[in-house]
């Protein structure tokens, strides 16, 4: 896909250097295991980038098997788009220098010691961003861990971990935030599609990248940690922008007086006034989170399923317990816990025994047999009076079948069917839980503590494999989606169309 693109003074040339270059050269690469120079190169070789690697030592010594260069001099012109800086601050005006010669048109700089040290430091960091300028270099940092690619397979980070391909794009002022987003990717099989670690934000920052990903084909939600915005007037003119293309979550530190003087000294951000920073959010339609797994939770949402085109929302569940405390988490939001139309109640009472609750929250009360989750559930999310649904309690017969595979007695007594069986059901209700989300464009939600218990469970693994994303709880759920409401409710309200997730 072709699309015109300025993202801050830079132009999309640079940013593809940046996120997908035909080349990367790691200056400073070590043969210690525990520097970052080792690592960033042990990173890059293992996560499959096909681009050209060179990597720089002063001894010229072998890392990793490589021969490396004494210099960034010696890479040849045209050969290479990135450099991954890992040398001591007082030598990189010359990596820069050399890097412009070779025509390189991005640094990634993951030395330490510029503003966040002091004075001092912070004139050091005018100085190398001065001479960036000058050279036409796109630079990120310093004091950054890295950066991911996933549709490059490139993995330029002195941190773990290498993240599966995806659509969330993140951007944070914090390396350590980063690692934690990637890591709930992993952990839940959402993907990402590029993440970074903009560090002392000397040249540019996470709106720069975040103006790259609203025309990023490969990303669908942005995922932003911040501290401290600088320019708040240029800030939030820039995220109305991107709003306008592109759903954003929004997770800030610095909301305490505490925490504002812990950003000071981790990244030299000076953090913004936080009642004005969340009008700002809403205003420009960004969806600001109170944590990290709420943020997470809501841009897996946003990338994975339909936004929710109103309010009102059915709970199905296996069990009343969840389907209370389900209730109660709906009662403290925007949406609506929509009372049942007669006809979608005569159509349960035929699918249900009597004794079912015939109410919303929908419980089944024990009744399912061989069809009736399925059939239920195909009823609820196929109204029109339904916008969103969500799907309690499936996984329960499966981790049975874990008990008793793990028992003394299996495969005897029935054991071998009667587990595969139980299995292919919670497979069965957790695929056409996606079947139905795209046939009928509504996000429909299952959700589990078997997520975090038991990612093996086959209700869990079928929602993974199939891209979308298992809460692990219900709460967490009706808070994401909550968020995703008022998302699209930010858009229809200026005549935008809603953004669609996409599943994998």
């Amino acid at each position: 896909m072709n699309r015109e693109m300025n993202v801050g003074r830079f132009d999309k040339e640079h940013f593809d250097a940046l996120f997908d270059p035909r080349g990367v050269v790691v200056a400073g690469a070590s043969t210690h295991p525990g520097k970052f120079g080792f690592v960033a190169l042990h990173n890059i070789l293992s996560s499959g980038y096909e681009g050209n690697v060179f990597a720089t030592n002063r001894d010229g010594a072998e890392v990793l098997g490589r021969q490396t260069l004494r210099s960034v001099s010696d890479v040849p012109t045209g050969q290479a788009d990135l450099v991954f800086v890992c040398t001591p601050s007082a030598s990189n005006h010359e990596v820069l220098s050399q890097a412009a010669a070779a025509g390189i048109r991005a640094a990634f700089i993951a030395s330490a010691g510029y503003g966040e040290s002091g004075a001092d430091g912070a004139i050091l960091q005018q100085q190398l961003v001065e001479l960036a300028d000058d050279l036409g270099i796109l630079l990120v940092g310093p004091n950054g861990q890295g950066l991911v690619s996933t549709p490059s397979s490139l993995c330029a980070q002195i941190v773990a971990p290498n993240p599966p391909r995806g659509h969330i794009g993140v951007a944070s002022q914090s390396g350590n935030f980063v690692s934690s987003f990637l890591n709930l990717a992993r952990q839940s099989g959402v993907g990402i599609s590029r993440a970074i670690s903009v560090g002392n934000a000397a040249q540019v920052g996470v709106i720069d990248m975040l103006e790259y990903f609203a025309d990023d084909p490969e990303t669908s939600v942005g995922l932003v940690y911040v501290e401290g915005i600088p320019d708040g007037r240029a800030f939030f003119d820039r995220l109305c922008a991107v709003t306008r293309r592109l759903p954003v979550v929004i997770l800030k530190g610095g909301a305490s007086a505490s925490g504002a003087r812990a950003a000071a000294s981790h990244t030299g951000s000076l953090a913004s006034n936080d009642r004005v920073f969340d009008g700002m959010c809403r205003q420009a339609g960004a969806i600001r989170a109170s944590n990290l797994f709420e943020a997470f939770d809501t841009a897996a949402l946003l990338a994975t399923q339909p936004p929710p085109s109103g309010a009102r929302l059915a709970v199905v569940t296996t069990v009343g317990g969840w389907g209370v405390v389900t209730a109660d988490a709906v009662a403290d939001t925007n949406l609506d816990l929509v009372d049942l139309p007669g006809d979608l109640r005569e159509t349960l009472d035929a699918l249900l025994p009597p004794r079912w609750s015939r109410n919303n929250p929908i419980d089944l009360a024990g009744g399912e047999t061989k069809d009736t989750v399925a059939d239920v559930l195909d009823a609820v999310v196929s109204h029109p009076e339904v916008d969103a649904v969500i799907l309690l309690g499936v996984g329960i017969q499966s981790n049975q079948a874990r008990l008793e595979r793990e028992g003394a007695f299996f495969p005897e007594f029935g054991l071998d069917r009667i587990t595969a069986f139980h299995d292919r059901q919670d497979a069965r209700y957790a695929d056409l839980a996606g079947e139905l989300s795209i046939r009928h464009d509504k996000p429909v939600l299952v959700a589990t503590e078997l997520a975090v218990g038991d990612p093996s469970n086959a209700a869990v693994a079928a929602v993974r494999s199939s891209g979308r994303y298992c809460f692990p709880s219900a709460d967490r759920a009706v808070r994401s989606l909550d968020l995703a409401l008022r998302s699209a409710q930010w858009r229809s309200r200026r005549g935008l169309p809603p953004e669609t997730g996409r599943s994998a």
